[in-house]
């Protein structure tokens, strides 16, 4: 363990290291559900992504701020030079971790069924979800042991135990569902209640999140053992004199994480009342269990998932960020903090403004290469709600920055105010204009704008921060746009002239040459912001042959 940096001149890189392993991650986890879906159809995705919610939400409640508030806590400790109590807090922070990841387990083992059947409207999704029960337990160390690597300002376990838990996720998870979902057919031959079927291969699915988590874990710990030698050593020449008891610990933890938990749990609790609003007014209009899992299975599956791929950028960048922010205020740097947060919002938005447009002009062949059955719906959701990636990566992002500057309660408040409206969109849509899953897409693209803007605005009332518009915005949708008329013009010329899966990888690759081409030729990034990408170095130097800078 090192000192840090004091003006965290490495963040970026750090992000960057993160980024890429959550957008592979996610790409991984967007793969596997290709073959996931085809084996359990959108009725088993439904059950899947219903049992998935509710965990989601516990896992929330009990510890998925962890890494947040360690890694936040430990960054202005080792600001200060105080290693006993950072080597206290990490203490502290696993036991807590084993008190209320135990707890959660519990809860959703013994309420699987209550939990499915009277908030998800899927009853049969119990199966799924206690199956991933004991996943909330080993998840919640393994938040702790990535939230003390990443508040030591080393991204590389987490990227790396995130990419091997998605690895062992996706084939344990096509397996056992495959396995699971044959068993399931004898059971609902047996029962005749066909929905059984695709219940046990979802439990399928949700036994290789748990096996992924637990490897993942395994691989923190032991790089833990290998580095412990550097904690003793920092400890050993630490001379703080007033070391931190267990219960300031827990009060630290309890103080840091909760306004985290809110703000996160109103994020994803809008994902499961929508399920169970959508499922409520679908029962009262005559749709059937089926049918309501099914559409929620294109949903989840063929939209969200895809939509979720570009906004892991923002997520990484916020877990880097982070740190940085707090040392940074720690040491009355807002002049730097600023820095950081005006680099960061320009990287995200040159990554998701041409992901918004590519999956609006290319959505359909997309979707259609990846899965099987209703394509039409989930392409016209994607055309809709392409826009959410910006608005998601920038309340993603944004988020980040208020908890980073201690600002902790606005996200929750400003989060709040946006679920209650997308709320009353919700119903509006789906209810009166009858919209189904369109309704949907509108309401959470109304969230998520509603979210960044509050944020933004609390952004510059508490730091003075003042976004640059013209090369952070502007810049790069111009840049995306051209980028979205040649890859549109593009695809139609050769899906005419060849099989339409070659003309869309052609059309993509072709894409991210354009972009960047013009994102160089409008000047909307410097070789300096270039080459802070990972990869940038090689990047830079082709532009520089190119001449483009």
């Amino acid at each position: 363990m090192e000192k840090r940096d004091s003006k965290g001149s490495n963040f970026i890189v750090q992000g960057g290291i993160l980024a890429v392993a959550g957008i592979i991650s996610r790409i991984i986890g967007l793969l596997y559900r290709i073959p996931l879906q085809k084996t359990i159809g959108d009725s088993g995705m439904g059950y899947y992504s219903a049992a998935f919610q509710i965990y989601s939400i516990m896992l929330i409640i009990s510890s998925y701020s962890l890494p947040v508030a360690v890694s936040k806590l430990m960054a202005g400790r080792l600001a200060r030079g105080q290693y006993k109590n950072a080597r206290k807090l990490f203490h502290g922070a696993l036991l807590f971790a084993v008190i209320t990841g135990g707890a959660s387990m519990l809860i959703v083992l013994f309420g699987a069924d209550i939990m499915a059947g009277n908030i998800m409207s899927l009853p049969r999704s119990a199966i799924a979800l206690r199956v991933l029960a004991p996943t909330l337990l080993i998840v919640a160390l393994m938040g702790v042991m990535r939230g003390y690597f990443q508040g030591s300002g080393t991204m590389m376990p987490t990227a790396t135990s995130q990419l091997i838990e998605q690895i062992v996720n996706a084939v344990v998870s096509v397996a056992a569902a495959i396995y699971l979902f044959q068993y399931g057919t004898k059971v609902a031959a047996l029962l005749r209640v066909e929905a059984f079927a695709p219940a046990y291969g979802a439990a399928g699915g949700t036994l290789g999140t748990l096996v992924g988590a637990l490897t993942g874990l395994i691989f923190l710990f032991i790089i833990f053992l290998i580095q412990r030698k550097d904690l003793k050593r920092a400890v050993n020449s630490d001379r703080t004199e007033r070391i931190d008891s267990f219960g300031r610990v827990f009060r630290m933890l309890v103080i840091t994480i909760l306004p985290v938990i809110l703000s996160s749990t109103i994020y994803n609790i809008s994902d499961v009342l929508d399920q169970g609003i959508f499922g409520n007014v679908m029962e009262k209009k005559g749709m059937s269990e089926a049918m309501i899992a099914a559409n929620w299975g294109i949903f989840s599956t063929k939209y969200k998932v895809i939509i979720n791929v570009p906004v892991a950028l923002a997520n990484a960048l916020c877990s880097s960020m982070m740190p940085s922010l707090t040392a940074s205020v720690a040491q009355g740097n807002l002049k730097t903090a600023r820095r950081k947060i005006r680099i960061s919002m320009r990287f995200v938005m040159i990554v998701a403004i041409p992901c918004a447009v590519g999956l609006a002009v290319l959505g359909e062949p997309i979707l259609t290469i990846m899965f099987s059955g209703e394509i039409h719906t989930a392409a016209l959701m994607l055309r809709m709600g392409s826009a959410s990636v910006i608005f998601y990566s920038l309340s993603t992002l944004s988020n980040g920055v208020l908890q980073g500057v201690d600002r902790m309660n606005i996200p929750v408040r400003n989060a709040a105010i946006a679920l209650v409206v997308h709320l009353g969109v919700l119903y509006l849509t789906i209810s009166v204009f009858d919209l189904k899953l369109y309704g949907v897409v509108l309401s959470i693209i109304v969230f998520s704008l509603m979210v960044c803007v509050l944020n933004w605005i609390d952004i510059r009332r508490h730091t003075g921060y003042r976004q640059e518009i013209f090369r952070t915005f502007v810049i790069p949708l111009i840049a995306s746009l051209i980028m979205g008329l040649v890859i549109g013009l593009l695809y139609f010329l050769l899906s005419k002239a060849m099989r339409f899966e070659i003309a869309t990888i052609i059309a993509i690759l072709v894409g991210v040459v354009v972009y960047f081409v013009a994102l160089l030729l409008l000047k909307g990034v410097r070789e300096s912001e270039i080459r802070a990408f990972p990869g940038g170095n090689v990047l830079a130097a082709i532009a520089k042959f190119l001449r483009l800078i």
